[in-house]
């Protein structure tokens, strides 16, 4: 994620474009019907899609992959406020980092939110609902999925590079090359990313258990 303007050739750029798209006019029809429910709910989303902006915002350069590592805050946001919700905080934040910041471009705006508030939403989502339901603690789940949502972050970004980038290589070789540059920094920033989710869940479980419940993190 965060691949900048010019890495991807326009065919593949416009191909994960449209991949994304149904997921972000899901997330529009959701976030309609959840606002008619709660007038409150559209101000939360919008302070969650602050922290992603900021968190996301702590770039670390990897220059044999063409891009750059750094924490996404998508786990978080997903165990918050779901999966889908996520997709569209991460539109917004990706495109002001483009805008403003010129982390990523706007021709790979769908690429990036594909792996970050897509692959790392619900990969996030499900690792926190698989966890509740087997028995983890609220904090090991959250852990988790923070750490398993910016790996998928990754790993994603590193099969979008491979795809479009292999020319004679293999997919695979390429890949795994894009995939191995990445462990350096994302290996620790996953886990931080975990403690982070962690750390934020815990939080408002010992402050404002009420703002978990009526977000349906946790049971009534």
């Amino acid at each position: 994620m965060h691949l900048a303007d010019g890495i991807l050739p326009g065919r593949w750029a416009l191909l994960w474009s449209a991949a994304t798209a149904p997921f972000v006019a899901i997330s529009l029809a959701v976030l309609r019907k959840r606002e008619e429910r709660d007038a409150a709910y559209k101000p939360f989303v919008a302070m969650v899609a602050s922290a992603v902006f900021l968190i996301s915002c702590m770039p670390v350069p990897v220059p044999t992959a063409g891009t750059c590592s750094h924490p996404c805050g998508t786990g978080l946001a997903a165990i918050l406020i779901g999966p889908w919700m996520t997709v569209l905080v991460t539109v917004v934040a990706l495109l002001l980092q483009a805008l403003f910041l010129a982390h990523g471009g706007f021709t790979t705006l769908g690429a990036d939110v594909l792996s970050m508030g897509i692959a790392g939403a619900f990969v996030g989502w499900i690792v926190f609902k698989l966890g509740r339901r087997c028995g983890l603690s609220l904090a090991l789940a959250a852990f988790c999925a923070g750490v398993l949502s910016d790996w998928a972050t990754y790993a994603t970004t590193s099969m979008e590079l491979a795809t479009a980038l292999h020319g004679a290589r293999p997919v695979g070789e390429l890949f795994w090359k894009v995939l191995v540059a990445f462990v350096p920094t994302q290996l620790p920033l996953g886990l931080f990313e975990g403690a982070l989710s962690a750390g934020a869940v815990v939080f408002l479980w010992q402050r404002r258990r009420d703002l978990l419940v009526r977000l349906q993190v946790v049971p009534a």
